[in-house]
């Protein structure tokens, strides 16, 4: 991914990276995205861009495994996050899914990650220390909770599924409050033109819908506009 696409992608919001990887394919049908409501801890932050650095966690009940597996396994976790290269976020499966209570992602390990080079956290499970996350630092995460209870780590650079969307290690992912979605490398080469060419033609219904004099037959001709432009 080149730095002028980063930057647009960085522009624009998640339902439009997902309408305008469809643009690029040429057919509707893609569907590697979230399938459930999401929090942003900064959904005025826009949207986070970068490849996935996966792990899985677990909460609810302590670890059977000795201390001392459970001590490496993290330090071998922060160690894989702390080497990605270029853009990364960090995408965290809690296994533990609707009973997810420990709150992994808190002032601490966003300051951390964020202090490892990371643009932002995934996750389907808890966040907290919602007034003293790291600025800068986005977390899209699937609720709030006050404790961190038993949470370890479980697995490290493996696939993960979030709210119903597979992410594979480094795979390009696009977050913002609406969810997130899994960027295909296919689509790079295409998607800034698909992107604008998105843009361009919703503004042929957009701009008729805003205008004053805007009725139904206004509204009928845009539309004939838009689908021809889009075809």
């Amino acid at each position: 991914m080149d730095d002028a696409l980063l930057d647009l992608l960085k522009q624009v919001d998640t339902p439009t990276v997902c309408n305008a990887i469809e643009v690029a394919e040429g057919r509707r049908g893609f569907d590697r995205f979230t399938r459930r409501t999401v929090l942003s801890s900064a959904p005025e932050a826009g949207a986070i861009v970068g490849r996935a650095r996966t792990a899985r966690i677990a909460a609810v009940s302590p670890s059977e495994e000795p201390a001392e597996t459970v001590r490496e396994r993290r330090m071998a976790y922060y160690r894989y996050m702390a080497e990605g290269q270029g853009p990364s976020l960090a995408v965290v499966e809690d296994m533990d899914g609707e009973t997810a209570v420990g709150a992994f992602w808190g002032e601490i390990n966003t300051s951390v990650h964020k202090g490892f080079g990371l643009a932002g956290a995934l996750t389907n499970g808890v966040m907290r220390d919602l007034a003293d996350l790291a600025p800068g630092f986005p977390v899209i995460a699937g609720s709030i909770g006050p404790s961190h209870a038993f949470v370890h780590v479980v697995e490290v650079a493996g696939p993960v599924e979030i709210f119903g969307m597979r992410v594979e290690p480094d795979d390009w992912l696009h977050a913002d409050r609406h969810g997130a979605v899994v960027i295909p490398d296919a689509v790079l080469p295409d998607l800034q033109k698909a992107i604008g060419t998105l843009q361009r033609t919703e503004r042929i219904v957009l701009d008729a819908a805003r205008a004053p004099d805007f009725d139904f037959d206004r509204f009928e001709a845009a539309w004939a506009a838009f689908e021809k432009a889009r075809t």
